[in-house]
């Protein structure tokens, strides 16, 4: 295992990538022999930096993000993160669902950061890598401290998630949205239960998730949907689609943003295997439908993404939107640029 590898998780690959962000000597490998830890390993570093800055080509409406852990043990088929296990010469199939990166020093990092004169306040994006709420978190805990050191220096941020394990962060989330703009999303692409079993082993089930959701929403923090992926030929179906709406708009989100399956390197072959085993027939239709990369084509994505808002404003719900965020009364100190606000979806 190459640690010397492990850089920016959202840097770009090649000789532009930056240097290692923890001593190689610094790692702690654990396991434990309990049900819901059962075959994951954990890494457990102290990284150097923890604010990473989104490359300028990325398709992200973020600049900014944080992401505490590396691989994830919701072992998603699709998973576009995939790619960067292998930086450590760790497997993108198995190893990237089972070898788990813990930043165990991600709050005080985060701290430190934001206190930085330099620092201008702009929104920060968690899980747009890996799930931070995925069930390393229910032992690490990492997320509440970096909630705090976000509520403190009063810092727009979003949280992307399918873990249910948010809800436990419910409280800190409350007063963060007191004096900021935050924003959170779940993911949930479909609501067919065998589907679910074996493209997101590792998640909660869809009607969790919008469980969570509608806890969210009823105790004052609003929750938007991130419909992904739209399986092309397994999820796609008007009555699917129709019925994931549905229940979106039932839950009480504020929004619903579909997303068409994506396949880049690393998880096309992870996904394309998995297709191969569970439904064989599909495969020749894959190969034709993402042919040109790993993005459907856009007649494909506008047709879903018409369904969806079509379906989103019969159930009276609509796209993402922008907020304010609100700022905690601080001593005067010089002027400075405001932060651009941005969301993320």
């Amino acid at each position: 295992m190459r640690w010397e590898n492990l850089a920016d998780d959202d840097a770009p690959s090649g000789p532009a990538r930056t240097a290692a962000l923890f001593a190689a000597d610094a790692v702690t490998t654990r396991t434990f022999d309990t049900p819901e830890f059962r075959g994951i390993t954990f890494h457990e570093i102290r990284a150097r930096s923890i604010v990473n800055r989104v490359p300028g080509a990325s398709r992200m409406p973020f600049e900014w993000t944080v992401n505490p852990y590396r691989g994830c043990s919701h072992a998603c088929v699709y998973c576009f993160a995939r790619k960067t296990h292998s930086y450590l010469d760790l497997d993108t199939g198995l190893g990237f669902d089972s070898q788990i990166v813990v930043k165990v020093n991600a709050p005080e990092l985060l701290r430190v950061h934001l206190a930085s004169r330099r620092w201008q306040g702009a929104h920060i994006a968690m899980g747009t890598n890996v799930d931070c709420y995925q069930r390393a978190e229910g032992r690490y805990r990492l997320m509440p401290g970096i909630i705090e050191a976000l509520r403190d220096h009063a810092n727009p941020f979003s949280i992307l998630t399918k873990g249910t394990l948010i809800l436990r962060d419910l409280e800190l989330l409350k007063e963060a949205a007191a004096v900021t703009e935050v924003g959170i999303s779940v993911s949930v692409g479909f609501l067919d239960q065998e589907l679910w079993r074996t493209v997101e082993p590792g998640t909660p089930s869809p009607d969790r998730r919008l469980d969570a959701v509608r806890t969210l929403t009823e105790h004052g923090i609003g929750c938007g949907v991130l419909m992904a992926p739209v399986i092309p030929f397994l999820g796609d179906h008007p009555d699917q689609l129709r019925a994931t709406v549905r229940a979106i708009a039932a839950s009480g989100a504020t929004s619903v943003t579909p997303l068409v399956l994506h396949l880049r390197p690393g998880a096309r072959e992870w996904f394309m295997a998995w297709l191969g085993q569970h439904h064989p027939h599909l495969v020749r239709r894959y190969e034709r439908l993402y042919a040109e990369g790993a993005y459907a084509p856009k007649w494909y994505q506008r047709r879903v993404t018409g369904q969806v808002h079509d379906l989103a404003r019969e159930f009276g719900i609509g796209p993402a939107h922008r907020g304010t965020a609100h700022r905690i009364p601080a001593t005067p100190e010089p002027s400075r640029p405001e932060p651009t606000q941005l969301t993320l979806l």
